[in-house]
């Protein structure tokens, strides 16, 4: 299995969850999202992997496939 480096922003988060950017930083604000991987310019970045990693462990995923 291949390791996923490409880094998300809010933006690439909501699409893979399907949510508004708005929710994902609503995540973030409220602990939810794991630790950004990468910060640049005061920005947040996650690995591919974090986010899918995160994703299999919500609360609520049951019936998703991503």
């Amino acid at each position: 299995m291949t390791t996923d480096h490409k880094l998300w922003s809010y933006k690439e988060i909501a699409a893979h969850i399907q949510v508004q950017t708005d929710t994902v930083r609503s995540y973030r604000k409220h602990g939810l999202l794991p630790p950004p991987d990468h910060v640049e310019g005061g920005k947040p970045y996650w690995y591919a992997d974090t986010i899918r990693s995160w994703v299999s462990r919500r609360p609520g995923n049951r019936g998703r496939r991503g």
